[in-house]
């Protein structure tokens, strides 16, 4: 049995005076590799398996789905591309009932022994977990993607379009650094900051998050290998979840000499008729 809840702390971004930058090599002139301020800030963590109602994402943000893999391994970017993509597709369109689904992105994360990183990797170093409360995208970064999408696949304009995330442990059952995400009603619009990405040859654009004792947050209990935690990066329709915060946690609760959490991400753009 898991505890209803969990007290836990994530990082959250203290001022939203300049935009934040983060580095993911080396920052030029020495300068630091974040210009923000950001804090460990205490929460409350709820068990999303013990809810009276399971999440759901068009009203949460996120939602838990059963979903079997015929991946054996994650450990080849061409089967990931060629059998995990066309898996991660089927889902979100049975999860969201879009017209078309279009995987552009994955992120195979695994988490180095030790403290807990902000965002992974750096410098070269191998993706690891993300602890700082983030959403992957801003309106003008989806934007900026649904365009790249519509010219590489030739698609036509459509009246709604949105991004998912759909995230998988790679094997074992999730007790180290799980994720955890917040419920999207539960976030203000205020607390919401651009923040810029820099990476060796692209700048992205993502928010990070202000600090709001209203935030719910949830995360689910020993993920297996066949869930599948789906969540809203954004949408175009009013009135739908759109920006889903989002971190992983040092659990207090984890064994130890649990094995470091290995995950896989899949960013999926919708488009809906």
């Amino acid at each position: 049995m898991h505890p209803a809840t969990v007290d836990a702390t994530l990082e959250y971004l203290q001022s939203a005076d300049r935009k934040p930058v983060t580095w993911m090599l080396a920052p030029p002139g020495g300068h630091a590799w974040d210009t923000g301020d950001y804090a460990a800030m205490p929460v409350t963590i709820r068990d999303g398996r013990a809810a009276a109602e399971p999440p759901a994402l068009d009203r949460e943000g996120f939602q838990l789905c059963s979903a079997p893999s015929a991946m054996p391994s994650f450990a080849g970017r061409d089967a990931i591309e060629r059998v995990y993509y066309r898996e991660m597709e089927a889902l979100a369109r049975a999860v969201t009932g879009a017209r078309r689904a279009i995987v552009f992105d994955h992120l195979v994360r695994r988490r180095d022994p030790g403290t807990l990183t902000p965002f992974g990797a750096r410098d070269g170093q191998r993706p690891s977990t993300a602890t700082r409360v983030h959403c992957d995208f801003t309106p003008a970064s989806a934007q900026r993607r649904l365009a790249l999408e519509m010219e590489a696949h030739g698609i036509r304009p459509a009246a709604r379009h949105a991004i998912l995330n759909l995230w998988r442990t790679t094997r074992l059952p999730v007790l180290d650094a799980p994720l955890a995400v917040c419920d999207a009603r539960t976030v203000a619009r205020s607390d919401l900051v651009a923040a810029d990405i820099v990476y060796p040859t692209r700048t992205g654009e993502i928010f990070e998050v202000l600090h709001n004792p209203a935030h719910a947050w949830t995360y689910f209990p020993a993920m297996q290998f066949d869930e599948v935690l789906v969540f809203k990066q954004y949408d175009s329709l009013d009135g739908m979840p759109c920006f889903t915060p989002h971190a992983a946690f040092a659990h207090p609760d984890t064994p130890p000499g649990t094995p470091p959490r290995e995950s896989i991400e899949i960013r999926c753009l919708l488009i809906f008729d």
